[in-house]
């Protein structure tokens, strides 16, 4: 029995995960991971704001997550316009919030330490003291744009 042309188009539609490992394959990914970069950052940035104000601020290092927001949100932006800005900004500014990620989860380990029990009182202290793996997120929101700047750039 032949085919008809209504059943391969049926059997070539994509979807799912192969949906989004053609637009990998593609480039078109690489724009819908630095808008979400953008969106992630601020996002990210100001839910820190609030938490680190809670704190007052009480160690400058606080300001930096909160800076660095604005600026993951402009270079993923530039990322989704321009080529070259997902190339070479993009990954710049997602590589430094990452570190700051980095840098965050071990401020923030200090701060668990130097609460009364220190990690002995580990349970209590990650519930009272500064959250532990929160600055992950920031790591992630760094990732992200790393992500985008090496993936494909559809033409």
């Amino acid at each position: 029995m032949p085919r008809h042309h209504a059943t391969t188009s049926v059997q070539d539609a994509v979807y799912g995960i192969d949906r989004i490992v053609r637009d990998v394959r593609t480039g078109r990914f690489e724009r819908s991971l630095s808008a979400l970069t953008a969106a992630g950052a601020l996002v990210t940035a100001a839910e820190i704001f609030f938490e680190h104000d809670k704190a007052s601020f009480g160690n400058r290092w606080m300001w930096a997550p909160v800076a660095l927001g604005p600026v993951g949100a402009i270079a993923g932006v530039f990322g989704v316009c321009s080529r070259r800005a997902a190339k070479t900004l993009l990954p710049l500014a997602s590589a430094t919030i990452a570190a700051n990620g980095v840098q965050g989860l071990w401020l923030h380990g200090r701060g668990i330490r130097q609460k009364p029990g220190g990690w002995r009182n580990f349970r209590y202290n990650m519930e009272m003291g500064p959250p532990l793996l929160a600055p992950l997120l920031v790591t992630l929101v760094g990732g992200m744009g790393l992500l985008a700047a090496v993936l494909r750039r559809e033409k």
